[in-house]
């Protein structure tokens, strides 16, 4: 059952006592009220509830083997639903919390000439993030053909070498190769001997 609706439930309770003058049970209050959706057992804890907020709201007399046997109204009752009762507490309580949920939350409400202004300024918004996005797009891509020139640079393409140190390379390796030439003649003119000589 919705606080609502106890809440409710109480004032008619209330309501009841004082158009009584004299005591009466809580089966009447169930009988009245609660029958056949709820239990008697559920009457009396709202008479309890009743009780705790001001044991003065009823005059309440045990028996039966009954904490709440009988019941009455007090000069309070009236005061008490005249104020607005169980209901405007419920209400007060409401309203309480969506106050303290209205802070928290720390959205103030726009009214309806801030609505008007947001809704003209969102073009421009959306232009502004539009061209944003397309910088930030436009970043990206110049940066990516940087990472790509450099791999290329440093890992496909061959090192290029100018034409006068191609040249002169070219010209040492001769060298190179007409004195290693030279040299393996001399050696084999040498082992040309050792066999002429052997052979004699």
């Amino acid at each position: 059952m919705s606080e609502f609706f106890k809440a409710e439930l109480k004032d008619r309770f209330l309501e009841y006592a004082l158009e009584r003058n004299d005591y009466f049970q809580v089966q009447t209050l169930y009988d009245e009220f609660l029958r056949p959706n709820y239990s008697l057992e559920y009457a009396q804890k709202l008479v309890q509830e009743i009780q705790t907020y001001d044991p003065d709201l009823l005059d309440i007399m045990s028996g039966n083997g009954m904490d709440i046997f009988m019941l009455a109204s007090t000069p309070n009752t009236e005061d008490f639903l005249d104020e607005g009762g169980f209901m405007n507490l419920y209400v007060k309580e409401e309203e309480k919390w969506d106050t303290f949920l209205g802070q928290l939350s720390g959205t103030p409400k726009l009214t309806k000439e801030e609505r008007k202004l947001l809704k003209k300024n969102t073009p421009d918004l959306k232009r502004e993030k539009v061209m944003l996005v397309g910088l930030i797009v436009a970043v990206t891509i110049s940066f990516l053909f940087t990472l790509i020139s450099i791999f290329k640079e440093t890992f496909l393409e061959p090192e290029y070498v100018p034409a006068d140190e191609f040249e002169r390379k070219i010209n040492q390796l001769q060298e190179q190769y007409i004195l290693e030439n030279e040299k393996m003649q001399r050696e084999l003119e040498n082992a040309q001997r050792v066999l002429d000589s052997l052979q004699e």
